[in-house]
């Protein structure tokens, strides 16, 4: 369990960042890259990606576990590619040190070239600079207006949600299982950390290759930054904005399935309403899930599915919004 502990003075400044940043979706995607999940949204994207992916950018996975927690230094908040590269070129070098021996103590990760690395020999560093530019070119670029679309429709939708019901109840909606004891904003999370804000603030940050968990660090403003996945997955972003504002933010296929959840369905009904296949019906139902809008329940043989008020709140919003 993560628990984030707010003074008075972070939940006055909590805050969601309006756009991606670069150099972190590079590094969640090459984190999906790397796992092995099956049954995800990212099953089809990771094996079309793993094809695509240039030999040059290859060695970047050796600094990037499947959870996501590779050094820091490799992926600062920047609002372009090259800034960026600078970045992590600029980065001090007792801090690039630290980092690539937590990565080796937490993940066994060490390679000659990662000593290389660590030891700022020159070529080794060419290396990771030629490494970034080629994986963002396969994996980033050529999706770039997906994954603003998949932020921007997300922080669209929590900032209606904040507006409409306040911090409290928008937060917990971040990640399913979260809620608050007092102050204290607990997080499901693999292993147990207290995260005091200590009046620095909070910033939120949505990633269309978002982890299932949250990711900390800190923001360029001396604010902490909370990475979570945003509501839809690049795999199933739209490539042109969408104008009705709920299949901008879920995608058309799925939207279409919640407003079928609005009384409970099964998942043959579902197939045999929007004429999509089970193992379809399945994904969908799961992405929906595992944002809070829907809840699952076995009856007998079938599993039924029905929208939460989360979600009913979802489509109240995304018909104001149409309507406005």
């Amino acid at each position: 369990m993560l628990r984030v502990h707010f003074t008075v003075d972070d939940l006055l400044r909590v805050r969601f960042a309006s756009d991606p940043a670069p150099l972190l979706e590079l590094t969640l995607a090459m984190a999906h890259l790397r796992r092995t999940d099956a049954g995800t949204a990212f099953t089809r994207w990771r094996r079309t990606a793993r094809a695509a992916l240039v030999s040059s950018a290859q060695p970047l996975l050796d600094l990037v576990p499947p959870d996501g927690t590779g050094p820091l230094f490799l992926d600062p908040i920047s609002e372009g590619l090259e800034d960026g590269i600078d970045l992590i070129r600029s980065a001090p070098r007792a801090f690039v040190s630290s980092e690539l021996r937590r990565l080796g103590a937490t993940h066994g990760r060490v390679t000659p070239w990662i000593t290389d690395l660590a030891d700022q020999d020159g070529e080794a560093w060419r290396t990771l600079t030629t490494a970034v530019r080629a994986a963002h070119d396969t994996l980033l670029k050529p999706d770039w207006a997906r994954v603003r679309q998949a932020v921007s429709s997300d922080v669209a939708w929590r900032s209606r949600l904040l507006a409409e019901r306040g911090l409290q109840e928008t937060l917990a909606g971040l990640f399913p299982g979260s809620h608050w004891e007092a102050t204290v904003w607990c997080v499901p999370h693999r292993h147990t950390r207290d995260l005091h804000l200590a009046g620095t603030g909070l910033t939120l940050m949505p990633c269309a290759f978002g982890m299932s968990h949250p990711l900390c660090c800190r923001h360029p403003d001396g604010s902490v930054l909370i990475l979570y996945p945003a509501l839809t997955p690049l795999p199933m972003a739209g490539g042109t904005p969408d104008p009705d504002a709920l299949s901008a933010l879920l995608g058309p296929t799925r939207a279409h399935v919640l407003h079928l959840l609005t009384t409970p369905c099964t998942t043959t009904g579902i197939a045999r309403e929007l004429r999509i296949s089970l193992p379809s019906v399945s994904e969908h139902a799961g992405t929906l899930r595992a944002a809070g809008l829907i809840t699952t329940r076995r009856e007998g043989k079938s599993v039924r599915h029905v929208c939460t008020a989360l979600g009913s709140r979802l489509l109240q919003a995304g018909t104001a919004t149409a309507n406005c």
